[in-house]
């Protein structure tokens, strides 16, 4: 697999949730800081979409889709002067998962949240707080079509919807990926910004096809064909950290998976990723994803909540 789609392999869908928003007349609602990534629909109407660290509040018409990848706090409003008041207040008279503000005719949204754990950062770190897509672009119209099956599936629970849920998150993220490396990305150092370019993209590659590789900067130069130097240069100021590093971190997603989805022992996952003793990889594990490997294999899995809208 090329490793955009090995990344998001390692996603496991923690949680989702669905909520539908109708809204007419004057309204302002202000929602929490969302748990995990957030996918928006405007079906119906129009409004203002203000995100917390934004300048500018954003008009949001008929058939946008917007995208929230950072936890902070946004409202949407009929007039970005209006009052707000808190989402939960709207949302707690909520019926099968639609809620009801003003008149509550003339707009409806809907929208799906998604925590997919530790390999998203992966991913999420490139993008902007907020990501807009304007309607009649493809993308907008793959994710408007995935939110409403998204409802369905949640609307009415059948034989394996858990699975059907995940991979329309998986579509829907996927579909917003492309389209930030489609715009070239905004500069900052990242992973997609790295795996895009063809010289770091390729070093990326041969990590993930051998993470238990001893590998070092001379060997992924060769496979980049750059000097070793070139590399160090231009894979920092792509992905924003040296190249041992990321192998570094790819190998401890690879151990987190392997931790939580089997029954591997400690020493088996360790050997795997070319570690010769356990203490060894616990000290790396530790560093990277903050617990030692027994300790992040018996915390409990996120409870599939309703935290956030």
């Amino acid at each position: 697999m090329d490793p955009l789609s090995e990344v998001l392999a390692l996603l496991n869908t923690q949680s989702s949730f669905f909520a539908g928003l109708k809204a007419g007349g004057d309204w302002a609602i202000d929602f929490p800081a969302p748990d995990g990534i957030k996918f928006n629909a405007v079906v119906e109407g129009a409004c203002w979409l203000s995100v917390e660290g934004v300048a500018q509040a954003i008009r949001l018409e008929r058939g946008d889709c917007f995208l929230l990848s950072r936890k902070r706090t946004f409202s949407l409003r009929s007039d970005p002067g209006l009052p707000a008041v808190p989402a939960d207040q709207v949302y707690r008279h909520a019926v099968q998962g639609i809620a009801r503000c003003g008149t509550a005719d003339g707009f409806f949204l809907i929208g799906g949240r998604f925590a997919f754990g530790e390999a998203a950062g992966l991913l999420v770190e490139g993008l902007p707080p907020v990501a807009v897509v304007k309607s009649g672009s493809d993308q907008a119209a793959v994710l408007s079509w995935a939110l409403q099956r998204l409802a369905h599936e949640l609307a009415h629970a059948s034989p394996g919807g858990a699975i059907v849920i995940q991979h329309l998150g998986h579509i829907m993220l996927v579909e917003m990926l492309r389209l930030y490396l489609e715009r070239g990305g905004d500069g900052a150092p990242s992973w997609l910004l790295a795996v895009s370019d063809p010289r770091i993209g390729a070093a990326i590659q041969a990590i993930h096809a051998d993470p238990a590789r001893a590998w070092n900067v001379e060997a992924l130069a060769e496979i980049a064909g750059v000097s070793r130097s070139t590399l160090a240069l231009h894979f920092k100021r792509k992905a924003g950290i040296a190249p041992l590093e990321y192998v570094l971190r790819w190998r401890m997603q690879l151990a987190a998976r392997a931790l939580t989805g089997s029954q591997a022992t400690i020493s088996s996952v360790a050997q795997k990723l070319g570690y010769d003793s356990d203490s060894a990889f616990s000290h790396a594990f530790k560093r990277v994803m903050g617990s030692a490997p027994s300790a992040y294999r018996r915390a409990p899995a996120p409870p599939d909540g309703q935290q956030g809208r």
